[in-house]
């Protein structure tokens, strides 16, 4: 599933990355940790953002 933080002010961390999300999200496993974090709020499901074409 993808997911971003609920708002800028919110810094999410991936356990499994060890890392923040970024603003603009990430795919995520459904687990009940990231389940969690929706039903608290924390992050919300999002659309991936569409890939730019690359300049040839």
């Amino acid at each position: 599933m993808y997911v971003k933080p609920a708002n800028s002010e919110i810094k999410v961390r991936d356990p499994r990355t060890m890392d923040h999300i970024p603003e603009v999200g990430r795919n995520v496993p459904e687990t009940p940790y990231w389940r969690r974090r929706l039903r608290d709020g924390d992050v919300v499901t999002a659309r991936p953002p569409k890939p730019t074409k690359a300049k040839e």
